[in-house]
């Protein structure tokens, strides 16, 4: 009985706000059969799943109540996609999470029905709220992920600055050069200091390039470097090889560090999968003199 008033209820609630005029586009998208099934489908998840809930949650002024947690997935977006990631566009990737969250409660509510079962509704729930939560947690460890890869590298970037620097070229010229032989979409640290490349050959001047480089990393030890670099490359020579080389000492006693907790968590993410292994030899070895005994 629960089953079926959740799962008609779920269903009658989407109908409502996705509407008639929306499901009636709909049905003429799909009789119309169009061959580029990539926009079709991005079509149907706009009309669907983005635009109802966002409207929704427009009216429940649902985003001024949670407006801390939204800022905070705002900034996350804000480092892992490009400059003009705005807030509304925001807005519709958690909408679209709630929806397809929404989505998958609704599927279960009806196999509940169907299979009358109601762990099944449960487990939608369940389901639901791991749907809905996971891009919001998804987005943190990304960020971390990044902020870890551009720490990793950046004492590398450092050491041929350093070097090319000493051997008499000039910092906008030796930052430049520093991508050789680099793919900008193979590292993060790349792709930015790529862009910031890009802006000082477009006339935009070092200072400027380089606070936008800050800006987009997000992380405390490229503001450190980018400090350090503007406060010394007019000096030039050795006096601003010698305060790279103390940053670059820094850099890599952070680095290493990071390697060994990195080092220390892949190895206790060995821990369970040997704990399992351990228990099937267990059973492995256990089985057969249980079965003669009895």
């Amino acid at each position: 009985m629960i089953a079926a008033i959740a799962a008609v209820t779920l269903a009658s609630v989407w109908v409502y706000m996705t509407g008639g005029k929306t499901l009636q586009s709909i049905g003429l998208q799909l009789m119309s059969g169009k061959r580029d099934a990539r926009r079709s489908g991005q079509r149907l998840k706009q009309l669907l799943m983005i635009v109802p809930f966002a409207n929704m949650l427009e009216r429940l002024h649902a985003f001024d109540y949670f407006q801390l947690p939204l800022s905070s997935y705002h900034m996350k977006l804000l480092i892992l996609k490009d400059g003009d990631w705005s807030i509304e566009r925001t807005k519709s990737e958690a909408a679209a999470s709630i929806g397809i969250g929404y989505a998958a409660l609704t599927g279960c509510a009806w196999l509940s029905l169907l299979a009358q079962e109601p762990l099944l509704l449960m487990m939608g729930v369940l389901f639901a709220l791991l749907l809905v939560t996971r891009p919001f947690l998804e987005a943190g460890r990304r960020v971390e992920e990044r902020k870890q890869q551009i720490i990793l590298m950046l004492p590398d970037m450092l050491s041929q600055l350093m070097l090319l620097v000493g051997a008499g070229e000039t910092v906008q010229l030796a930052l430049a050069r520093c991508l050789d032989g680099k793919d900008k979409d193979q590292h993060p640290l790349y792709k930015e200091w790529h862009d910031a490349v890009s802006s000082m050959r477009n006339g935009q001047s070092l200072s400027m390039a380089m606070e936008r480089f800050n800006r987009r990393c997000a992380v405390q030890e490229v503001s450190i470097f980018t400090t350090v670099l503007l406060l010394n490359y007019r000096r030039g020579g050795e006096h601003f090889v010698l305060a790279l080389r103390e940053l670059s000492y820094t850099l890599w006693e952070k680095r290493k560090a990071m390697a060994r907790m990195r080092g220390e968590q892949a190895s206790s993410k060995l821990v369970f999968p040997l704990v399992g292994i351990l228990l099937v030899l267990m059973v492995l070895v256990a089985a057969p003199a249980v079965l003669l005994m009895s």
